[in-house]
């Protein structure tokens, strides 16, 4: 981290609900919580907030493959549950959320009925490493990452591109742990989280459909870097980092304006904004299974879903 001219303004959070008692698998193994917790006892590991638009917030278990529902006033439902190790979620419609499955590919789900289907879960026959987290544009386009165990030991993590028609684009497929992902304000640019190098990288996106001149927009710092992301309708990007237990608000030269730190442990995961006028960030700390808050000064971009 560089010396800041400005010193950001600290905040900390405030906890919204926590994970029931009854939702807690206490003392069950994963196979997902072996590899990528070092077989610590997981309860819940949480992710993928995501609001509909009745204002209600659904967000991922990731060892237990489950989806939850959460009201405004912070009661608790789930919605599916499948053999999947479920992350990132977006809304395909109004009854379907797409969910960024590390073992199965992409999966819709039903968020009605909780059936589950396939939307996408090979490339050419062959499986991807592990799919993370996505994103929507104004104009149907899925952007999401493939990041399975790459990190600064093997940089071969990557960044897909779904087009309305059915093309796949592969964009990057260099990326040493891409995590979360989301769109500045026209859409130009796309703010890539890459997890082991502890940056957010900025692609720019071209007009022919190829990106050029990627560069590390953000360094951050500590044992786990960037993970989820989102941006507000000035252009901020908003960074979650687990392992700090931080959320950046990043202006538009990276600097941050505003450290919001986490009340209820390290592992901030991902972010969304909702509440009234879509002020309210709410983040996932996964290890504790709370959802904590922050009242911002502006909204959070709208959240798009996929063109038919």
């Amino acid at each position: 981290m560089i010396a800041l001219l400005q010193a950001p303004q600290v905040r900390d959070t405030e906890v919204f609900t926590r994970l029931p008692a009854r939702f807690r698998r206490t003392g069950a193994r994963s196979n997902w919580a072996d590899a990528n917790r070092g077989g610590q006892p997981t309860d819940s590991f949480l992710e993928g907030p995501v609001f509909d638009g009745a204002g209600k917030l659904y967000v991922t278990d990731i060892p237990f493959g489950r989806i939850f529902r959460i009201d405004a006033q912070g009661e608790w439902e789930q919605v599916a549950e499948w053999d999947g190790e479920p992350n990132g979620a977006k809304f395909l419609n109004e009854r379907e959320l797409l969910v960024t499955d590390y073992r199965n590919g992409l999966m819709a789900v039903d968020v009605g009925s909780g059936a589950v289907r396939p939307f996408l879960d090979r490339r050419n026959s062959e499986r991807f490493k592990g799919v993370n987290d996505l994103v929507f544009d104004s104009r149907g386009n899925l952007y999401f990452t493939d990041q399975g165990q790459t990190g600064l030991h093997d940089p071969s993590g990557r960044l897909y591109r779904l087009r309305p028609d059915g093309q796949l684009d592969l964009l990057l497929a260099n990326v040493p742990s891409p995590n979360g992902v989301a769109l500045s304000p026209d859409e130009r640019v796309l703010y890539l989280a890459v997890t082991r190098g502890n940056q957010v990288w900025r692609v720019p996106l071209l007009e022919d459909g190829s990106v050029s001149k990627v560069s590390a927009f953000f360094t951050s710092y500590g044992p786990s870097g960037p993970d989820g992301l989102a941006v507000d309708e000035t252009g901020r990007v908003i960074v979650a980092n687990p392992g700090l237990g931080h959320a950046w608000v990043l202006n538009h030269r990276a600097e941050p304006e505003v450290v919001l730190r986490s009340c209820a442990g390290m592992s901030l995961t991902n972010l969304a904004f909702g509440g009234p006028q879509r002020k309210t960030l709410y983040c996932t700390e996964s290890v504790t299974g709370t959802v904590l808050r922050a009242v911002l000064d502006q909204p959070g971009l709208p959240i798009h879903r996929a063109r038919t």
